[in-house]
Order: structure tokens, then sequence, then C-alpha cells
């Protein structure tokens, strides 16, 4: 089926992932060209009319970080309750500058702010289900209520939560499509490849916004 704005379906959404300060030039957890998504994303934004977008939103000692963690450091990996947990700098500490999102991102009928990572125990890379796989967020009853049926993601981390919002997607019954170069990745050791390998696995579709806008 084609993807392209001529054959958009009203159960169609575009789903914005974390596109705030601190992931963005001069962040906490600055992804390297982040700022580039911005001016793609509010492309792909005025061709939906169906915008949600993800706040991530950390209390301060939020268990991700490592600086919750004596003598570890950002990138080390700790065995939580609910498995292997990357620990990162401090970020999008909720009502921080950081956590606001990027000046330039320009979607004025946004119609839900989904914020994630709020349980100080849980990180929450998905917009569907904390790290722990189990706590719902409520978003895919959201879009089974509204009758959406194909999920359209762009934003940051690619590799990150982009990746598992959009697999979880898939698991929830939607069609995932992920726009490729509308989203940047942090790019730890085998994470692109990881994603790319589950994007196939779970029917994940990548997309160039060319193919779109």
């Amino acid at each position: 089926m084609s993807t392209s704005a001529e054959k958009m379906m009203r159960g169609d959404v575009l789903l914005v992932i974390d596109v705030q300060r601190d992931f963005c030039t001069l962040g906490r957890l600055a992804v390297q060209d982040g700022d580039a998504v911005v001016p793609l994303i509010n492309q792909l934004g005025s061709q939906f009319q169906h915008v949600i977008v993800t706040q991530d939103w950390h209390p301060a000692g939020h268990s991700s970080f490592a600086s919750t963690h004596p003598g570890k450091r950002p990138y080390e990996t700790i065995q939580a309750f609910y498995g292997p947990q990357t620990l990162w700098p401090d970020h999008c500490i909720q009502g921080s500058p950081g956590a606001e999102f990027h000046a330039d991102l320009d979607i004025p009928h946004v119609e839900l702010i989904l914020r994630k990572g709020f349980r100080t125990a849980i990180d929450s890379y998905s917009a569907f289900t904390e790290n722990d796989k189990t706590t719902p967020t409520g978003l895919a009853g959201y879009l089974r209520e509204c009758g959406f049926r194909r999920v359209f993601l762009a934003g940051l981390a690619y590799d990150y939560c982009v990746r598992f919002s959009a697999v979880d997607a898939v698991r929830a019954g939607f069609e995932a499509f992920v726009f490729e170069d509308a989203c940047r990745p942090v790019n730890l050791a085998t994470s692109i490849a990881d994603t790319h390998r589950e994007f196939a696995e779970m029917g994940v579709v990548r997309l160039a916004t060319a193919e779109f806008v």
C-alpha cells in the first residue's frame, strides 16, 4: 500500500518522539545532529491531520541516571529489576529547560502530549510501555479509541525511543512506519544494527520523508 500523502488514511497518526532540548545541540544527552530532524518533522506534521508528541519527563534522581548510582558512569549498563538498563547523563528533568521541546518544533495542531519516564524506578523508552514491558502508558488504548491503525514515527533517538516505540506499536496491533531520515541515533555499540534487525523481524517499515512529503 502506498504511504504517500495522497494515500493517507483516516486511521493514520504521526508520533513525534522526544524532540527536546536535552537531546539536541548543547543538551545534556545531545544526539549528534539532532537539530536536523526538526525541519523534516515540521514538514511531516503539516501532512498529518493527527499528531501526537512524546516528552521524556524524569524526576531528579531517576534510576536511569548514572549520577544516581555511586561509582557508575554514563553509558554503563546495570541490572535493574526489569532487566539490563543503560545509565544516562541526567536529562529531561521535569520542569527544566532541557525537558522543553525544541524551540523550532512547529506543529500547532498536536492533539496529545504524552509524558514518559516519570516513574522514578523505571525508565521508559517506548511511548507504549515502560521498560519493564508490562506497565502501559495508555497510548495504545487512546489510539484504538480514536480508530488509528497506522503509526508513523520520527524523532529522537532512532535506536532507542523511536525503536522501542515502533516495535511496541506493532506488538499492540498497529502497523508501524519510521521516517529514518527524520531521526538521529545515539549509536552505542550495536544499537543501530540491532534496530534494523528488530525492525525487519517485526515488520516495521523504514521510510524516507521524500517518499511522503
